[in-house]
Formats: C-alpha cells, structure tokens, sequence
C-alpha cells in the first residue's frame, strides 16, 4: 500500500511543471514585456480582446518595460518568457557574449511608429525646419533614435551641428519632460501623440516611419532554450498573432477602437480611433510576420550609421522564421 501511494505522488509530482503554468480553465500563461503600450500594437491586444489567444489555449499577461534594455533585461533574467522590442536589442546582447541568446521568431511592426510633435502649429512642416532644434527623439543606441538620426540624414542634416537629439531623457519619460518644456521637439506614439495634440499642449507635424522607409521595428523574441522548450506555445502564440494583424489591417479603425478601449481606459474613444486610422494609413504592421534578411541587414545599416554597431552579426543565428512561414503556409490553406 505504501509503495503504491508513493509511485502515485512520484506521478502527480511529475505533473507539477505541465500543470503549474496553467490557470484553472486550462489556458497556458505566458508573460510579455513590451517597450511600450501603444496603439501601435493593435495586433496584439486585439489578439487579447478578440479572444483569439484564448482560442489557442493561452492566457498572456502584458507588462511594460518602458524601453528595449528593460525588455531584454526582463527577457534574459527570466520575469518575461517573450520580450517584444526592436531586433537592436539581441544584436547587442549576442556582441556581448551571451550564449542563450534572445531569438527573433516573429515580427510585428515594419516601420517607426512615433510621430513627430513640435510646440508650434506647422502646416507646411519640411525636416530642414528641424536645423538648429533640440529634439527628444529616445534613448541612444535605441532604435527610435537611431532610426530618427536616419531620417535627418537621410534630409541632410547632421546630428549635433545642424539638429541637436536629447539622449538624457528615458524613453517612457519623454513626454513628461516635453509637457515640461525640455527639448523644441518630441518623438512620441499613439495614442499618446494625439491626445497631447487634442489637449492643446502641442502639434504632430510629421510620421517617422513614412520618412525613414521600412525597417524590423518591433519583433517577438525569447530565449532560444525557451524556445525548445515552449515550440508548440510559440506556434500558437503565432497563429493567433497572425489572426490579429489580419484584423487590424482590414477592419475599420472605429470598429477597431471598441476593442481597445479597455487597453487604454484613460484614453478617449476619439483619440483611440485617430490613432488606428494613422497607423493604417502609414502601413504599420507586416502581413507576413517572418522577418526578411534584406530588412534584418538594413536595421544594421541604421544601427551602423548611427555608430552603435561594432560588427556586424548573421541574419540567422538570431531569426528563426520555421514557426511562422509553417503557421502563415497553414492559414493561406
């Protein structure tokens, strides 16, 4: 009798890791760092709201990191099974040594999503106006600053003689400290651009991501062996991603807005709306979420540019596209 009990807790114990990540409707929990909260996003949350993650068996709790150094950092300490930032930030960890690096499988946004918000109202806004300004454009050697440096150049104009970027700022605390009155100029996202506009506190003159072209903005990764371990969690993760993106690039913005409206209960549903139509009509998200080695090798160019990259690194020791050309051949089907 003892040894039968004893087999018999020996097999429950063993059971203990399937059924501890699971919440009591079964649903599988996997923990997301974001760079930021966004309307951005969209797919994602949508994914969330629209029921699809839970259709895939999965529960995702979201936190935001305020930034891709806190991302990866949450990532690699193991607070976050998924880190979602710019592909920058597993470049710098796989130059620094790290052997598990964070693997990119899948990728959400293909250009900048800040928009530009100068003090003053300018109808008629070119980037040479930016010549003598200071602006508050991210953290250095983040994407969206480097991406910005990119832009300026791309107009003509030099970093730190014609146009000063305001690198002491923390990304998440940008808005603040322009509200504030640091800085001629602010990079900033939806919904906060907008309703910074609609508050009468500034004025978006331009889209970064129309300037600068496209590039792997934003991407899912995780550690690889998370990734051997959690395969069949990273497809589901995927088909529900690739539902979302579909979604939010065929629906109407107004529509949209009334599922992501719980995402962002301090925002109005005006200013929610506004914000998916901007994004919509700059063309925000992938259709395909496999990151291409021609866009991965033009991120490096921006990073090289910027003078952050020491050497470059191979498309496919940090991208794994296996799971989501297989996920995206079975929804074509």
């Amino acid at each position: 009798m003892k040894k039968c009990l004893a087999l018999t807790g020996a097999a429950l114990f063993a059971l203990l890791p399937l059924s501890a990540c699971k919440d009591e409707s079964g649903l599988k929990t996997i923990k997301i760092n974001e760079v930021t909260h966004s309307v951005f996003y969209a797919p994602m949350y949508l994914a969330d709201s629209l029921g699809y993650f839970e259709e895939e068996g999965l529960k995702v709790e979201i936190t935001n990191g305020g930034g891709a150094d806190n991302v990866m950092a949450a990532v690699l300490s193991g607070d976050a099974d998924i880190g979602f930032c710019g592909p920058e930030a597993a470049i710098y960890v796989q130059l620094g040594g790290t052997k598990d690096v964070p693997t990119v499988f899948g990728q959400l946004t293909k250009r900048d999503g800040s928009f530009l918000v100068s003090r003053k109202e300018e109808p008629n806004f070119k980037w040479s106006d930016l010549k003598g300004s200071d602006i508050l454009a991210g953290r250095k050697g983040g994407v969206p600053a480097m991406t910005f440096e990119y832009v300026l150049k791309e107009n003509g104009l030099n970093v730190g003689t014609d146009a000063t970027l305001n690198y002491d700022v923390a990304f998440n605390l940008m808005t603040g400290a322009f509200e504030a009155g640091t800085s001629d100029y602010c990079t900033m996202f939806e919904p906060t651009a907008s309703e910074f506009q609609a508050a009468g506190k500034g004025y978006i003159v331009a889209s970064v991501g129309e300037a600068s072209g496209e590039i792997p903005y934003t991407a899912y990764l995780a550690k690889r062996s998370w990734i051997d371990k959690n395969e069949d969690t990273v497809r589901a993760f995927l088909r529900a991603m690739l539902k979302a993106v579909d979604y939010a690039q065929n629906t109407d913005a107004e529509e949209i807005a009334t599922y992501l409206y719980k995402q962002f209960p301090s925002t109005s549903y005006a200013s929610i709306s506004t914000s998916m139509k901007n994004y919509q009509k700059i063309d925000s998200w992938v259709t395909d979420m496999a990151m291409t080695e021609a866009s991965f090798n033009r991120l490096q160019d921006v990073i090289e540019s910027a003078g952050e990259l020491p050497s470059r690194v191979e498309f496919s020791s940090l991208v794994d596209n296996t799971f989501v050309k297989a996920e995206y051949e079975n929804l074509k089907k």
